[in-house]
């Protein structure tokens, strides 16, 4: 049998548009690769976490999670779709050991983000929201997800942690 403990979906894209001229098909490929993917790989892996009766699954959510930001319909739709399949899977997996929790950050210096460096005002504007006067780096994220992929977390499930630097809380 293969065995399979822990799970971390950690990818994702986004396009900026105007909602009243998104190009469809661009809507489509992020709903693909944002939350039909997430879904697909949650499905396999739990598969085999809920026949040995274990596993750990990490979906990576957005601030957009909880926002509808601006210019990223898609993007905001997608994530916020993440959230609920966490939760779904949350309510359905639970009680046959399987976890799933999401980590949702905030602001990160990621290639997504690269392009905010050639419009500082713009940068300058983010960071002022964010509590933290920053934007998250990748390691910001990894406590969080030792933590859920832990034995600590065993009776949490359905949790979207934000990693914000507190932007959540303004």
């Amino acid at each position: 049998m293969d065995t399979l403990d822990i799970l971390i979906t950690s990818h994702g894209i986004t396009h900026l548009h105007e909602a009243k001229t998104f190009p469809i098909e661009e809507w489509d490929r992020m709903l693909e690769i944002n939350l039909t993917s997430v879904f697909l790989l949650c499905q396999l892996a739990g598969q085999i976490m809920l026949e040995k009766g274990y596993g750990k699954i990490i979906n990576m959510a957005s601030m957009m999670t909880f926002f509808g930001g601006t210019l990223i319909p898609s993007y905001a739709t997608s994530k916020g779709g993440v959230g609920q399949l966490t939760k779904a899977l949350a309510n359905e997996w639970i009680r046959r050991g399987v976890n799933v929790n999401a980590i949702a950050p905030g602001l990160m210096e990621t290639e997504m983000t690269a392009g905010l460096k050639t419009k500082p005002a713009r940068r300058e504007q983010f960071s002022a929201r964010i509590p933290a006067g920053r934007f998250g780096k990748p390691d910001d994220v990894k406590g969080v997800a030792v933590f859920l992929a832990s034995h600590a977390s065993d009776y949490m499930s359905g949790a979207i942690i934000p990693v914000d630097g507190g932007f959540l809380a303004r």
